[in-house]
């Protein structure tokens, strides 16, 4: 955090840096970075080594951030207005265009075989993300989406980013060609099974701790796992209940979060989703076998998966 607080600095022009000191000082759970770091120290490196690799994967994440509210065009971004709210929609384009420089930029201060090595995994998944995100923005607009299709998404737009992450720590760490493939793959699926989660939460997560409106993706017509589950699973009459509702106009959100809630718990498509999220899971940990380290970071791995897929936020 002291490290990010320093690097976010404000510099001229203030109307191009401002907007970047200001989402990265919103905060979020800074999970891309901490697995960085904790992927370096899993592979007996200093983490400090780390620390520019981590805040690369920060800052990338933040633009795509910044991008996304604008073509959302959401007014709120972690309990705060989004950037392009707060400045104008032109000031959002060409700060996330900084930030995606600014994280290349972070790469310079490791040595050219290592530059390479980060580099290249960081223009892979980046475009990745971004096919993620158009995948997403296609999906609007279809109803006749596939659970492989809406699971590729996420694993575009989200797991991708937490493998390259983990990745990162291992190329900084020097760790094996294998091995960083297997730290990779622990991420993705630790990613995928973090993205399910956030679905499975936004319907039936405490609004007290969630952080976000509980509901959100329902009143957004958002056909997430859950929904597709739920379409696969139901009987005709809530399968017509389920169509009517998130393809019509709907004033009362309340009644339409509460019916399509009954639906999703009543046709299955809840519990199916707490399992897929516990597929994932022992799917990532079954790579952790695999790993070279000793079983003490093994065992440090497997409990920061659990404390994921406990969370309530």
């Amino acid at each position: 955090m002291a490290y990010l607080e320093q690097y976010a600095v404000l510099k001229e022009p203030q109307n191009l840096y401002e907007p970047i000191e200001y989402i990265l000082g919103l905060g979020g759970k800074r999970l891309r970075p901490i697995l960085t770091l904790m992927s370096a120290d899993i592979f007996n490196c200093d983490y400090k080594k780390a620390l520019d690799a981590a805040l690369s994967v920060e800052i990338f994440h933040n633009f795509s951030l910044v991008h996304d509210d604008i073509m959302d065009d959401a007014p709120l971004r972690r309990g705060n207005v989004t950037v392009h709210e707060k400045w104008d929609v032109n000031t959002g384009i060409l700060s996330g265009d900084a930030m995606l420089i600014m994280a290349y930029q972070l790469f310079e201060k490791y040595d050219p075989n290592m530059f390479r090595s980060l580099a290249s995994l960081f223009s892979k998944t980046a475009l990745e993300v971004c096919e993620g995100q158009q995948y997403d923005v296609d999906f609007e607009t279809r109803n006749d989406v596939t659970i492989p299709e809406y699971l590729k998404m996420i694993e575009y737009k989200t797991a991708v980013l937490v493998g390259a992450a983990m990745e990162m720590g291992a190329i900084v760490a020097n760790a094996s060609v294998e091995d960083q493939d297997r730290i990779y793959s622990f991420g993705r699926d630790l990613g995928l099974a973090f993205q399910l989660q956030d679905d499975y939460l936004d319907a039936f997560g405490n609004p007290e701790t969630f952080g976000k409106q509980v509901g959100g993706d329902i009143i957004e017509n958002k056909k997430t796992f859950l929904y597709l589950k739920a379409e696969e699973l139901s009987n005709d009459k809530n399968k017509a209940v389920l169509n009517a509702l998130f393809n019509g106009t709907v004033e009362d959100h309340t009644s339409k979060i509460e019916t399509v809630k009954a639906i999703f718990k009543s046709s299955g498509a809840a519990e199916a989703t707490q399992r897929e999220i516990e597929n994932y899971t022992n799917k990532a940990f079954l790579i952790l076998e695999s790993l070279n380290v000793s079983e003490n970071k093994k065992m440090l791995l497997r409990e920061f998966g659990e404390f994921l897929m406990n969370r309530t936020v």
